[in-house]
Order: C-alpha cells, then structure tokens, then sequence
C-alpha cells in the first residue's frame, strides 16, 4: 500500500479571549502551521454502501477512518446508533433551523503534536457537512467535543487549536468559549448570531460527562433548543453530551456522519 505524504503551511491569525469577572479581556494573534496529509488508500467496499463514495471522493484517509470505526461498533452498542440515524439532521429546513439554538456533538478527537498542531484532521472534516447545513439554514450551532482523557482542567487537551481549522472549513470566524457551562458561556450563546458557531471547551474537563450526570447533561442542554449527535466515535458511550443531553433536547436527531453509519449497520 503506497502512501505520500504532503505538508501545507496555512497562515492563520488566532485570536484567543479571555472572560473573566477579575481580568480584562485580550487577544493575541499566532501563526498556526496545520500539516495537510494525503494518503493514497485503496476505498472499502464498506465506504461505497455507506455512501461515502462520492461525499469522501479524493479523501481516502477519511473513508479509512470510518470504515475502520464502522467495524469497530459491530457487536456493541451499535443499537443507540441505529436510533439515532432514524431521523437526521437532513430531515430538518430552515423552518426548522433559523433563529434555534442547536446543540452540536461532534467528535474532534484530532492528533496534536507537542507544539500543539493538528497532525490529522480527518475529524473535523468528518463533521463539516453537519455543521454547513445548520448554519446555512440559520441555526446557531453550539459545537461540543472532548479531546483526550484529561483528568479535569488540563491545558494540552484544550480545544482551542481547533479553531483556526474550523473557521477555515467551514468559511467563518469559530468563536471559542473558554468553559462549556457556566455564565460566561451563556452569554456567549446569547450573542451568537444566525449562522454563527460557538465552540465548546473540554466536555471531559469535568468528570461528570463520563459518568452521563443529569446534572451537567441539563446544564449542557439548557443552551439549546435541540440536540444532533455526529459524534460517531463515542456515540455508544452514555454520556452527558451524547445521551443525557437528549432526556432535555427535543428533537434530538443524528448528524450526517452518525445516519449513514447507522443505516451501514442496519443494512451489514
């Protein structure tokens, strides 16, 4: 299986704030280098029925990833998967959408190195189409996500790299809140505009995520008016922003990724 590898250096201004009730707010403007790698990977036949053949075309690396997670969720907890892809966030118009707030779970879970850059972002860009039809109909999009096995506030496992990536995918500027609940958050989601995207810290900052507390699950859900899971990597964990979140959020819907996993198993 050959492979090559190619490296893109992509000039990007990130500015960072912090709010808090003691300090006032400043911005600091850093280049970031993201390596852009391809892989010439032969596709899985799994791809082709999930539909990814064409949504995946000259990205390779992202059919493998999820060719690989598809085999991965056979034979456990495959069912909360299913469910979730019964209705999809496709189903949804901008009657739906404009002007709601909608609570997005998607999986970030990207490669950093030590200078904090992303090595791979196939992730990301697994979440994008979910996210572009939200905002191109109006919604504010909360983006949630984990990143690593922090055990509590651990910088390194900040989402804040992910901005720059984000914000040039998707064509915006990505606000970047420094919690996921909290006033400060609140007030954030509150000036969020039609079309804007608010990015979540750390949900595995506090450890009640894992252990899928009500508690934290209403706390997250209260900035929202409905719920859609594309998080297909940690869709069969219980946890607060992936099930408990939905005991709050009505309708709670799968994102494209996570539907076309779902019918891919129903139909493997």
């Amino acid at each position: 299986m050959a492979s090559a590898t190619t490296s893109t250096t992509l000039s990007l201004l990130k500015t960072t704030a912090s709010t808090t009730s003691s300090s006032a707010s400043r911005s600091s403007a850093t280049l970031i280098r993201v390596p852009s790698t391809r892989r010439h990977l032969k596709s899985s036949p799994l791809i082709h029925s999930l539909g990814f053949s064409s949504a995946a075309s000259g990205d390779s690396l992202l059919s493998l990833h999820v060719s690989s997670k598809v085999r991965s969720f056979k034979g456990k907890g495959s069912r909360g998967v299913v469910s979730m892809a019964k209705k999809s966030v496709g189903d949804l118009t901008a009657a739906d959408l404009k002007g709601k707030k909608v609570f997005v779970r998607a999986d970030l879970n990207v490669p950093l190195d030590d200078s904090q850059n992303i090595t791979d972002d196939t992730r990301i860009r697994a979440a994008i189409p979910t996210i572009k039809h939200l905002i191109q109909n109006g919604a504010k999009v909360i983006l949630s996500s984990h990143l690593g096995r922090p055990k509590g506030v651990t910088p390194k496992f900040s989402l804040a790299p992910l901005v720059p990536r984000l914000s040039e995918l998707l064509g915006i500027q990505v606000v970047k809140a420094d919690d996921c609940i909290g006033p400060e958050v609140e007030k954030l989601v509150a000036a969020l505009p039609e079309g804007g995207v608010l990015l979540l810290e750390n949900v595995r900052f506090y450890k009640e995520e894992e252990k899928n507390e009500p508690e934290f699950a209403k706390k997250l859900a209260s900035l929202a008016d409905l719920f859609v899971n594309d998080a297909f990597g940690t869709a069969h964990r219980a946890h607060a922003s992936t099930e408990g979140v939905t005991k709050f959020l009505k309708p709670s819907v799968a994102g494209f990724l996570l539907q076309k996993v779902g019918y891919g198993i129903l139909s493997s």
